[in-house]
């Protein structure tokens, strides 16, 4: 009887044990993170606010711009040309307010994703304790033969239950494993992204410092041109035409020197040699990448009055210019103070460079 009774005390321990022991492992798996005070909903927030003021913003930039082009349409007065200035200005400084509201907006992008970056981590760590409780669980197991198993069950039914749940555990485990792969793989999806948000916030701080360095250009532009004429129509005028008769010079002489040049080349029976230059590849000229008005530019302030024939790039007073392809120094020109300093270069195959602003 005793023997009896000590055999049933086994079934019942050894059944009992398994069953509590598999039961806590499940229930631990199946609670949810709970998470304390979780910030990203605020991020959330500010950044849908950011948002918000970003678009009102553009809406008043797109006015602006139709405003620009209504100016470039009237005919070239100093009242027309000082509200296309004055608009162009005015939409510089949105220009520059959006540009901000865009680092903001951003940089609570990255302080979002580094807060969801650390929960996912805690959530990895969560799920290897939850792993490592799991595979307790099956050595455990594994080490009962099935014959102490089937002795310490009283029927075969107990034996099969007992078995299921095994099975059951197994296939918790293969779960618990696929989650903990994609808790990884969404982790290295936030890591890129924190590193793209961090890469447009540098991206969005260079466009900015551009940004103010065209205002003050274009506030320059507008303070020499009340300098210029006093506000007077007259003086506006004689200015407009000391500007056209200007770039017309400018444009005869290097049409006029470029044809000398070759000239004397063919003549000295030197165009073997500048033929040996090879086809031109033109290169950057300078180490600044900003182009702040391009060839024949729609939004160059003076456009009405001649066409910008060239491509402005921002670069430090005192920087390096580089010639943008092996040729012949054509002309230098030192225009002074007030005049128009430049040097031209005269390449292979009918091309040649002019290096203005020098």
């Amino acid at each position: 009887m005793g023997g009896r009774l000590d055999i049933k005390r086994r079934r019942w321990w050894g059944w009992g044990s398994a069953f509590l022991t598999c039961l806590t492992v499940l229930i631990l798996l199946s609670l949810p993170a709970v998470a304390a005070n979780d910030p990203v909903s605020g991020y959330n927030q500010e950044i849908e606010d950011r948002k918000s003021e970003i678009e009102k913003i553009k809406k008043r930039i797109e006015l602006y711009q139709q405003r620009i082009k209504e100016s470039q349409k009237e005919s070239a007065t100093l009242r027309g040309q000082l509200r296309l200035l004055e608009n162009d200005i005015a939409k510089k400084e949105l220009d520059i307010e959006l540009t901000k509201k865009q680092i903001a907006k951003t940089n609570l992008e990255i302080q979002r994703t580094a807060g969801d970056i650390e929960t996912q981590g805690e959530k990895i760590d969560e799920q290897r304790v939850r792993l490592r409780q799991l595979l307790q669980l099956i050595y455990q197991n594994d080490q009962v033969s099935y014959l102490e198993i089937m002795v310490t069950n009283e029927t075969f039914s107990d034996f099969f239950d007992y078995y299921q749940r095994l099975q059951d555990v197994q296939e918790h485990l293969q779960q618990a494993l696929q989650k903990l792969k994609n808790l990884q793989a969404e982790l290295e999806l936030q890591q890129q992204a924190l590193v793209a948000k961090r890469t447009e916030q540098e991206q969005y701080k260079t466009t900015l410092e551009d940004q103010r360095q065209d205002l003050t250009e274009h506030s320059a532009h507008q303070a020499n041109l009340l300098k210029e004429t006093e506000r007077s129509e007259k003086k506006f005028s004689s200015y407009v035409q000391e500007l056209k008769l200007e770039q017309q010079q400018l444009n005869s002489d290097i049409v006029g020197i470029e044809k000398k040049i070759r000239a004397e080349l063919e003549r000295r029976q030197e165009s073997e040699r500048f033929n040996a230059l090879g086809k031109p590849r033109l290169r950057w000229p300078t180490d600044g990448r900003y182009i702040t008005a391009y060839f024949r530019d729609p939004e160059y302030p003076y456009r009405h009055i001649f066409e910008h024939p060239a491509i402005d790039i921002r670069t430090p007073q005192g920087s390096k210019v580089y010639a943008a392809e092996a040729g012949y120094v054509a002309k230098v020109k030192d225009g002074g103070a007030r005049g128009y300093s430049y040097v031209m270069l005269i390449h292979n195959d009918g091309i040649a460079t002019v290096y203005g602003h020098v």
